[in-house]
């Protein structure tokens, strides 16, 4: 008796350590501040005639030694603390490799959606946190400190989950790094807890993500369509939600709005991992909205259907060819 209670304890404690051993994959890049109080930015103009200053990474990483020491010691500091990390040099090069271009969807209101290389960046990297990470470097006589501002944001939701601020000593010798190590690391405990808890309550309650269902200007028919269902005559947007209940964690989402035509679906909680073929694999909007999309191709709705992710934390199900 005594060895199967050692034996099922021991099952236990290695069962919480599989668990804990699960971090959130972090990404550091520099902040919009820093961007464009630095040059280093582009200007477009919306259809409202507004100006907008959007960052150029790939020019800030090339033209500022100091933000390079600096993101390479966060990653280092992040990495001592076990959380996997994916290197924002590494996939704006993959990205330019793979020539993944700036992608336009056309929306139910008939109008294209232009992926920024922000959005583009994110949906290549694949990361759960972004670290986003402003600096100033100043000068006090002889000697230079750093100011600092960082936040831990929700890859999918753009929310932020952790953040922390403040100045180091000031010194006369060292590094952007080694001033960026010495200012940060008597707070990097609270932030990385903070990162965890937001980690871990996306264990328990799933990742939050946004959905939306529209049909084609051919679709030859409505969400007020009714199908024959688990035995009862139903609407096609009751299916949807019915769907929508049984896969989400905690039957966890709400509409924002509705109509023939569409349905928008926010606050949508998916599981982050899925048994597939024996492995755990991560999941992500896009494969859960295409589980969505294979579910109405199938028997008795006969559906087709097209996905097309927008953005790492949206993805559009349209209905029709």
């Amino acid at each position: 008796m005594r060895k199967i209670v050692l034996t099922i304890c021991l099952m236990l404690f290695c069962l919480c350590l599989g668990a804990q051993a699960k971090r959130p994959i972090i990404m550091v890049i520099p902040s919009d501040a820093f961007c464009v109080r630095n040059g280093y930015y582009t200007e477009t103009i919306d259809p409202d005639g507004r100006t907008n200053r959007v960052p150029d990474y790939k020019t800030a990483f090339q033209s500022n030694e100091q933000l390079r020491l600096v993101v390479s010691e966060l990653s280092t500091i992040m990495a001592d603390r076990s959380f996997p990390l994916k290197d924002m040099e590494q996939t704006i090069r993959k990205m330019e490799t793979q020539q993944i271009g700036v992608g336009k969807f056309v929306g139910r209101s008939e109008g294209v959606i232009e992926l920024s290389e922000y959005d583009r960046i994110k949906m290549t990297a694949r990361a759960d946190i972004l670290m986003d990470v402003d600096f100033t470097i100043h000068k006090d006589g002889a000697k230079q400190y750093i100011s600092f501002n960082i936040k831990g944001v929700d890859a999918y939701t753009a929310k932020v989950v952790a953040a922390a601020s403040g100045d180091g000593t000031p010194s006369l010798s060292a590094s952007a790094g080694l001033l960026i190590e010495e200012a940060v690391i008597g707070c990097m405990d609270g932030f990385n807890d903070a990162l965890m808890a937001h980690f871990e309550d996306m264990f328990d309650r799933g990742r939050e993500v946004t959905m939306s269902v529209f049909l084609s200007d051919n679709a030859a028919l409505n969400l007020e369509e009714a199908y024959y269902f688990k035995g009862e005559l139903v609407r096609l947007s009751d299916v949807l939600d019915w769907w929508m209940s049984e896969h989400c964690v905690g039957e966890a989402f709400s509409r924002s709005g509705s109509g023939m035509s569409y349905i928008d679906y926010e606050q949508v909680r998916i599981p982050l991992f899925k048994t597939v073929l024996g492995k755990e694999r991560a999941i992500d909007t896009r494969y859960f909205a295409t589980e969505l999309a294979r579910f109405l191709e199938g028997e008795p709705f006969g559906i087709p259907t097209q996905v097309d992710e927008i953005g790492l934390g949206h993805a559009n199900i349209i209905i029709g060819e």
